[in-house]
This record gives structure tokens, sequence and C-alpha cells, in this order.
């Protein structure tokens, strides 16, 4: 069944068990199909029909899940903003998506407010919260003026679910289609590995962003399985350790650097973790040491997991039993969920053994449908039905994945994707710059930082507080280099493509 179904089915079975917590309030399965259920009559009021695309810019709320599922039962496509850009960014991607209706989140009052001039198609903004200052009604008011009955779904399996960006490498985000039928059964995989076999006594602890695919997957894995979603809506150390002992947290998915911070936490050595079964962890490598450490603190099981947007975070696993010294693979992302194909190929194509370094190429049935009005993007990435990663990496003999590099440069600071094409392009305006390159460093805290190496305009003097006040106006905080050096000149090939990896040795960050 597809999300909205199961949420129809789970409303009549257990009507009372709590869906979703977030703070002190809980809203019930009946509560959230029923609120769900006015949304979608509210979107109906305003135009809204199969396929139109609704947006979100907000942090993780409730609001959030009863948008995502009343957009779905109109057949609706939402299309969640990361709540870290910036205005251009975000009125790109709301113009791109042809985004009708936008629900917006306080902390982006604002900004909106400052965009809503350049926004092409967005005929209706509504207001979590409280009262925006533009003319927009309130969200609670406005859902509690339509009926909470909705007999009939509106969907079709092949139809679009989701639209979720990715950054560029080129400077602007593509976004990756996903139907009905994709997070059917990518939901099944992920059941059937063990990471998503969530049950009515599960209770899901949802820190990451509900606008990446991994904050989206673990939470509708746990509404799959008729458990409960605990949300947060940041990241806040002390906050997961008093939540997961007083909830009984059962699962939850950190990266690297959320678990580091978690542990060098003072409470943490006080902190009751024993209704923990799993932590699943993934989008950075995941240091040896830290999670020996990480075992023995938080005593629970630990999944390793690799994928990207275009196949809804599901390409390998490294279940728990793997996790032992003695067997070898705690470097490796695990083997591939039953139904993917895997590769490592040459720049050939060619299909290469085990032990050789090549790109990882992955085929599945929740692939993708498209990049969104990008149909040259979509050729490029997806060939004879196999995605085109642009991560390098091998297999050993038993079949499972090393990462090694990424072919596409992308930098991966705390568990946010970051390309550098994307980041110079938003430095190269500055009157001082000539020329800059942006490649990621090892750091302790975030497991990777932006760092741009810059040449100076003849004659010219860097101030780099204003370079960095120049990018924030232009890319999201956490896309902003946290360190900046002046160079003479850059690298570059015999074509003029400058060599990062050459930047990166000089660096130590290879």
């Amino acid at each position: 069944m597809t999300l909205p179904q199961l949420l129809r089915d789970w409303a009549d079975k257990q009507p009372n068990a709590t869906a979703l917590q977030i703070d002190d309030t809980q809203v019930t399965y009946q509560g959230l199909d029923r609120m769900s259920n006015r949304v979608a009559n509210g979107l109906k009021s305003l135009n809204v029909k199969r396929d139109s695309r609704v947006a979100i810019l907000d942090h993780n709320s409730l609001h959030y899940f009863e948008t995502l599922l009343g957009a779905s039962k109109l057949g609706a496509v939402l299309v969640g903003i990361n709540a870290r850009l910036a205005g251009p960014e975000v009125a790109y991607i709301l113009n791109d998506s042809g985004a009708e209706v936008l629900f917006v989140g306080e902390d982006h009052f604002e900004m909106v407010n400052e965009i809503l001039d350049d926004l092409e198609s967005v005929q209706a903004v509504i207001a979590f919260s409280t009262e925006p200052p533009f003319a927009a009604p309130v969200f609670d008011g406005w859902r509690d003026s339509f009926s909470h009955d909705y007999a009939e779904f509106d969907l079709d399996d092949d139809g679009d679910f989701v639209q979720l960006y990715t950054s560029g490498t080129t400077g602007n985000p593509k976004g990756a289609c996903h139907t009905h039928r994709n997070w059917v059964l990518a939901t099944a995989a992920c059941h059937t590995s063990g990471w998503g076999d969530m049950q009515p006594d599960s209770v899901a602890m949802v820190n990451i962003p509900l606008y990446h695919v991994a904050g989206l997957m673990l939470s509708t894995l746990a509404l799959r399985g008729g458990g409960c979603v605990v949300i947060t809506r940041n990241f806040d150390p002390e906050e997961i350790l008093e939540i997961v002992p007083a909830l009984n947290v059962t699962d939850t998915l950190w990266v690297p650097s959320v678990i580091q911070a978690i542990l060098a936490h003072p409470n943490a050595a006080n902190t009751d973790f024993s209704s923990l079964r799993t932590i699943s962890y993934g989008a950075a490598p995941m240091p040896e040491d830290l999670l020996l450490q990480a075992s023995e603190t938080f005593g629970c099981g630990f999944m390793h997991l690799y994928g990207m947007t275009e196949v809804l975070g599901a390409v390998t696993y490294l279940p728990d039993d793997m996790h032992r010294k003695e067997l070898g693979k705690l470097r490796s992302c695990g083997r591939a969920y039953d139904g993917v194909g895997l590769r490592v190929v040459a720049e050939s194509g060619d299909e290469l053994g085990p032990g050789e370094v090549g790109e990882v190429i992955v085929r599945c049935p929740w692939l993708m449908r498209c990049y969104w009005r990008k149909d040259d993007s979509t050729i490029e990435a997806v060939r004879d039905g196999w995605l085109y990663t642009g991560d390098a990496g091998k297999l050993d003999e038993d079949g499972y994945l090393y990462l090694v590099d990424r072919i596409k440069d992308m930098i991966i600071s705390g568990g946010e994707n970051v390309y550098p094409a994307e980041v110079e392009n938003a430095l190269f305006g500055h009157s001082a710059i000539a020329d800059v390159a942006v490649i990621g460093v090892p750091d302790e805290k975030w497991g990777e930082v932006p760092k741009a190496l810059v040449v100076l305009k003849p004659g010219a003097t860097l101030d780099v507080d204003d370079l960095l006040d120049f990018a924030r106006e232009r890319i999201g905080g956490f896309k902003v280099p946290k360190i900046v050096e002046t160079i003479d000149e850059l690298p570059r090939n015999a074509s003029g493509k400058v060599l990062r990896r050459v930047l990166r040795t000089q660096a130590g960050a290879s």
C-alpha cells in the first residue's frame, strides 16, 4: 500500500496509538489521518490537483507530515526545500518545480517576504505557527476550516509522490522525482534488510531534516510499520540524551558527526540507552575508533547505510552482525539490498573485478523517474537503466562495497552535500576575486568543511569576513567556506580544468 493508504489502515486498526510526537505534543493515527484529510480538502479548495507541486520551507514539525499526507491524498507532489538555503536558492527551487502552494515556517518569513516578487508559479502561501509579515493564512486556522472527511484518494501508484532536490555540480539543484510505487518498493526492501523493520512498538527518533531523503525514509518507515515518530526540530545533543530514555526510543539514524557530538556530551555517560535497538549511520565515513566507542556506550545494534536521493537512499547496508572487527568489514558500506544491481565500472563502462577502483553504478526498481524538467541531466545520469553515482569505490570478493573517493568532488559536511562549483560560483562575483577553487578538508566536528583557495585580482586585498558575508547572501550558511587561503595560481590541466586532487594533496586532505 502507498503511504496514505497505510495511514488510513493504521488509523482503523489502532486509532488511539501515537503516530507523531514533538516536545509534549502527540498526534494519534486517527488524528493524523483526519488532519491530513483537512489539508487535502484545503488544497483542493486552492485548485491543487494530481501532479500539482506543493512546497514546504520549514524545519521539522508535525505540520510537515500533515502537509505531506494531505498533498499525497490528492495525488499532489511534495517538494521539500532545504531550510538552510539562501533566498535566491529557495526561489530557484520554487520556480523550477512550478510549486503552486508554499507552506512556510516562522524562521523563514523574512526570506520569503524578500523573494515573493520573484516567484513565478506560487499562487498561495500558508504560514505555519503564527501571523507572517505578508498576506497569508495561518496553518491551524486554515486547516481546521475544512472537513476531516475525505473518502477517495486521487493518487496513481506511478504518479509522483515527492520531488527531492539534490545539489547540482553546476550550481543549480535538480529535482529527483519519485513515485508512490518507488516508495512502496524501497521501503519493502528496507524492511527486508532489517533497517526498516518497524513495528507498532517501534519509536523512531528523527533528528535528520525531513527534506533530506534519510529523514523522509526513517520517518515514513516508522509510519509504515505503525510505530511512533519522535521529531526534533533541530539537532541538540542534550535534548537527544533526554528524549531517548524518556520516550523509550528504539531506532534512530545519525551521521558520524552527530554520534561524535552525543558521545562528547557530559550527560552521555549517565544516560540510559537500554531502549535502543538500532542506530543507523551514513552520509560520511565512520572512523573505526568512533564506531567502537559508540558500540560500547550505546550498547545496541548498528547499521551502516549507503545511498543517494536518486534511489531513496537505499543501495547498500552493513547489518549489525557484520560490525565485528575480526570480520574485516567495518570500513565497508555493506552489500546491496534485495533487488539492487551494483557494479563498479571503468571509464570505458567495462565492469571491474574485486578490488579494482572505478565508478559505482546502481540499478533498482525504485530508481527515480527522472530529474524534473532536465532531460539531458537524466540521460547523463541514467544509462541503460543504471544510475552513474559519481562515487568511486570497489567491491570485495564477497560483494561488499568500499567507497574510496567522490568522482564529482562532492564535499559532505555534517551530513550536508556541498558541491565545490556551487560555492565557487557564489565567490566569483566578489570584487577582489580573480579565480577560486573549493575543496573539502578534514574537520574533527563536521567530517569535512569547504576550504576556498582564492587568487586575487592585481592590486586587490582580501577582507575574509567581507568575502564570507558576500557568500552568505547567495548560498546557505553550511556551504560557506570555513577556511579561506590566498594562492598565486590554481593548478590546471591542459584543458584548463582545476586539478582538485593536487589542491587536496597540498592541503593534506587526500
